[in-house]
């Protein structure tokens, strides 16, 4: 069976959750270190679907239907 892929929003949460118990200090070292490399890990996952959030955001179809990079236009005031 494949891996079921997680969500961004719940890879966010595991995230905010791992901060909260490190910052809290109530973790041996061990364990510290163990989940300071998980959140790493996710952290990193996070990054990369972002970026390629960002650059499929960054693509519109033009008026003859193939994608192309957004450009920004200069407003005049």
């Amino acid at each position: 069976m494949a891996k079921e892929e997680v969500k961004f929003e719940e890879k966010l949460e595991k995230l905010e959750s791992i901060v909260k118990e490190l910052e809290e200090g109530n973790v041996d070292l061990d364990d510290a270190i163990n989940k300071y490399t998980e959140a790493m890990k996710i952290a990193k996952e996070c990054s990369v679907k972002l970026d390629s959030a960002t650059k499929a955001v960054n693509k519109i179809l033009s008026e003859n239907g193939e994608l192309e990079e957004f450009k920004e236009m200069e407003v005049k005031e």
